[in-house]
């Protein structure tokens, strides 16, 4: 397998990927501080590779406040298509295959469809189109590479909307939950596994992958299930999209088509609904 090296250790999908490794007993595994691994930085990422020589680097380092990044634009596109660039750059001096983390935001969300990774990528907001251009970036610069793109993540580490709803679930008698977006939830730990999985496989198939758990819910659907499975006696009212404007538009239907990395990795992908079960136990214990 070889040495990992987490770029972004201290989010979310970067704490998953250590309770994974952890699990799993992968311990030539390295997760730098934020301070050692800057994006921003290439000459710093150069040196960083140098020193841990990894043969796999893995990118969960990303500008991700959806409606900060209309007003944030040049911050977001720094972090998420040039920092995307430099360990590209660095990948390719040190001979290391990247996994970059990407999103559906990349799509447009305006035909229903399973959305494949051949399918064009039409960002309708700020945040999608820095990452699309991150995406270009490290097609451009390193052969040697698997993006994944995933989509509503969340689990018992940083804040995600499972733990917000459950926070205001319990602190509120109502709430009103967008019911006509819909996509699909992805437990990070899931999400973790199936990169460890990629780099066990020993594959060469780079390119781009989709991965989220299966099924289809909508924002309205998934609070119902996270107050359900929780025992939240909270009253969830579903409301268009139109009755909470946000500073970014969402794509109104992106669910993708997870054929490719189930087909090229031999990866089984739990539903949705099983995965917030764990995910609330998990909660119930800390």
């Amino acid at each position: 397998m070889g040495r990992i090296l987490i770029i972004g250790a201290g989010g979310q999908l970067g704490q998953c990927l250590k309770t994974v490794a952890e699990r799993r007993g992968i311990t030539d595994i390295v997760f730098p501080a934020e301070a050692d691994a800057n994006i921003l930085d290439q000459a710093g990422l150069d040196l960083l590779l140098k020193k841990e020589k990894p043969a796999f680097v893995i990118n969960c380092a990303a500008y991700t406040a959806v409606d900060k990044a209309e007003d944030e634009i040049d911050l977001a596109k720094a972090v998420n298509e040039t920092g995307a660039a430099n360990l590209a750059l660095a990948c390719a001096s040190n001979k290391a295959t990247l996994i970059h983390v990407s999103t559906d935001f990349v799509f447009g969300g305006v035909v229903v469809k399973l959305l494949t990774e051949d399918d064009d990528a039409q960002p309708i907001n700020v945040y999608g189109q820095t990452k699309l251009d991150g995406e270009k970036a490290v097609i451009a610069l390193l052969k040697e590479h698997f993006i994944l793109r995933t989509s509503w993540l969340y689990s018992e580490y940083a804040n995600n909307f499972v733990k917000t709803m459950l926070k205001l679930g319990a602190e509120r008698d109502e709430l009103n939950i967008i019911a006509d977006q819909v996509g699909t939830p992805t437990y990070a730990i899931d999400l973790a596994n199936a990169i460890f999985d990629v780099i066990a496989s020993g594959s060469t198939s780079y390119g781009i992958y989709h991965y989220s758990n299966e099924g289809v819910t909508s924002w309205f659907d998934f609070a119902k299930a996270i107050f359900d499975i929780s025992n939240t006696a909270v009253k969830a009212n579903p409301i268009p999209g139109s009755a909470y404007p946000t500073k970014a538009t969402r794509p109104a239907f992106s669910v993708m088509d997870k054929s490719k990395i189930k087909d090229t990795f031999g990866i089984s992908i739990p539903y949705w609904r099983a995965s917030l079960v764990q995910c609330i136990e998990k909660l119930k214990e800390n």
